[in-house]
């Protein structure tokens, strides 16, 4: 790309900037164009680190830094301290990213960064986000959305760069799987983590969740998945019953966004009754 952008040309107007990155197309993309546009020693990939971040998503955000030599700061976050983040209310969100913008605004007050940023696009802006509260308070900006990006704007530009992760799946905090109003507590995250990967490991593609509703795993996949689901149900069902889970439901309506808020009962395959 030999012009600049409009994202490129905003972010080149900061004096310095700290991102809020995991590793996903949206702070990828934001992490790359500042490194471009400020230079390596003038921006900071800083990664909040804690039990409901993905391995895989860590691991992701690791090689993209590599590739495009981002300067990466990991820091642990504690909201699973916090017992209203514990408590799991549709506000979760919020009480999450209090405490990871509390984190990584007082990193960068120590390192003299200017601008403390996310990833937050457009689109974003029109969803539950509860977390936008907790930027606000925090005065950090979200140079995509300033820039007018939609997600299709920001997976193009991605692609243009290079940027390995321009197509990969949405993938929030585990935390997003569970239930409201069921705690959330290592082991929940880590058996919706093993159930993700055990899909993954079959060879599901695209978008998929596993959604932690006590004793019921329920999965939601692309319909165009299922039947791969229903062709491992065998090594599935066993699996999740390793984990600790008694009934196993395929979501026929398939992956979507905010599901856990949706009123009206989605029509379910059984793959295991409880016992």
């Amino acid at each position: 790309m030999s012009a600049r952008t409009r994202l490129e040309a905003l972010v080149a107007t900061y004096r310095s900037m700290l991102v809020g990155y995991s590793g996903g197309v949206d702070s990828a993309l934001l992490a790359v164009v500042a490194r471009r546009a400020l230079g390596r020693d003038r921006v900071v990939a800083a990664l909040g680190i804690s039990a409901s971040y993905p391995k895989t998503q860590h691991h992701q955000a690791l090689a993209v830094a590599r590739q495009f030599d981002l300067q990466v700061l990991e820091i642990p976050t504690d909201e699973l301290d916090d017992a209203d983040y514990v408590a799991n209310a549709p506000s979760r969100c919020y009480f999450c990213k209090r405490e990871l913008w509390g984190k990584l605004t007082a990193a960068a007050r120590a390192r003299k960064i200017a601008i403390v940023a996310d990833g937050t696009n457009a689109d974003d802006l029109g969803e539950h986000r509860p977390g936008l509260e907790a930027a606000a308070e925090y005065q950090i900006r979200s140079p995509l959305a300033e820039a007018g990006y939609t997600k299709a704007d920001v997976r193009a530009e991605a692609h243009e760069l290079g940027i390995p992760v321009w197509n990969a799946p949405a993938a929030p905090c585990l935390s997003s799987r569970i239930m409201y109003g069921l705690s959330v507590t290592p082991r929940r995250l880590r058996q919706v983590e093993a159930g993700e990967e055990l899909l993954r490991s079959v060879g599901v593609e695209g978008d998929l969740r596993v959604r932690h509703r006590g004793p019921e795993a329920r999965i939601e996949v692309e319909p165009s998945q299922f039947d791969r689901v229903r062709a491992h149900r065998g090594r599935l069902v066993a699996r999740f019953r390793e984990l600790g889970f008694a009934q196993v439901t395929l979501d026929l309506l398939g992956y979507r966004r905010g599901s856990l808020l949706a009123a009206a009962a989605p029509k379910l395959e059984v793959l295991a009754e409880g016992r």
